[in-house]
């Protein structure tokens, strides 16, 4: 069994899918994301077996993305769950063949509150694609399973499409990454796109002066553990030493380096943030300047910090 074969040949048959749906799509795809961006309520996605787990990624994608939404499970909205439901929602609805039970069985209801429906189905002629308000197409030739039977294919255009609606739409809200970070704050992005620098900065600085020999230079810089010193006098900024300052003059100057004082080795007038910028705006700055630390400053332009990137 040649399984490196399979693997090919399933990804094959998917990617046709993929490139089958787009072709497919027509402007009832704009009318859906017109039909979202309208609607005052909330997205409603509901489905059963593969279908229903798909459905919970694209609520998942659409909720973090600015678009309300909420997964429905179908049986238990028969008992109680139609009342999460009001009739400014829009509701989608999941089902391959268009005749699952546990999905039909929520039309009446859905038509009684006055909901809007947008199914994804491959049967437009299907009772789902007969009482939707709204059809999108989610038809495979063939699934990826050698049976044709387990939902593989079809799953994963579905998925494509939810994820297709989701772009549209944060295309449509502008959606921005400062946006995205406030439904994401205990993530990376969100500490990256919500923190200031001054919530990171660190405020133990490792300070010389222009007089400092090399020596007690590199022992500043060890005891630092940011790799920089800042040479300062009087409270005023003259300049920063490196890591790469270091491997320079050593370059430069050999043996001779040791004799070098703080003001031979430093780089003027070094880059500098004030401490209210976003995090995320300081590190898009140091990974453009090729730098990994930056001196913070307040208003007054005072040193008050260091901020480090990690890449």
């Amino acid at each position: 069994m040649d399984y490196l074969q399979n693997a090919r040949e399933t990804l094959a048959i998917e990617e046709q899918a993929l490139a089958k749906l787009s072709q497919n799509l027509d402007r009832t795809f704009d009318a859906v994301v017109n039909l979202v961006l309208g609607c005052e309520g909330r997205v409603a996605v509901s489905g059963v077996g593969k279908s229903g787990l798909i459905g919970k990624k694209i609520v998942a994608s659409l909720a973090s993305t600015g678009t309300p939404s909420f997964f429905l499970h179908p049986t238990e909205a028969f008992h109680g769950d139609l009342g999460m439901l009001k009739p400014i929602d829009v509701v989608i609805l999941i089902s391959y063949s268009g005749e699952s039970d546990e999905v039909n069985k929520l039309i009446p209801s859905l038509k009684n509150f006055g909901n809007k429906i947008v199914a994804l189905t491959s049967n437009p002629n299907s009772t789902l694609g007969k009482h939707a308000d709204f059809i999108l197409d989610i038809s495979v030739e063939r699934e990826a399973c050698p049976n044709n039977l387990a939902p593989t294919t079809s799953a994963l255009v579905t998925l494509a499409l939810g994820d297709a609606l989701t772009v549209a739409l944060i295309h449509a809200r502008n959606f921005k990454p400062i946006d995205f970070a406030k439904f994401h704050p205990g993530g990376s992005l969100g500490r990256r796109l919500l923190c200031r620098v001054k919530d990171q900065m660190q405020t133990r600085l490792p300070v010389v002066t222009e007089t400092t020999g090399f020596t007690d230079c590199l022992t500043v810089m060890n005891e630092g553990r940011m790799g920089v010193a800042l040479v300062m006098e009087q409270q005023t900024l003259k300049g920063i030493i490196t890591d790469g300052d270091i491997r320079r003059a050593l370059t430069a100057n050999g043996a001779q380096t040791l004799h070098k004082s703080a003001g031979d080795l430093m780089t003027r007038n070094p880059k500098t943030i004030h401490q209210n910028e976003f995090l995320s705006a300081a590190e898009s700055f140091m990974k453009e300047k090729k730098i990994h630390s930056l001196v913070v400053v307040n208003d007054e332009n005072q040193v008050v910090g260091l901020v480090e990137f990690s890449s």
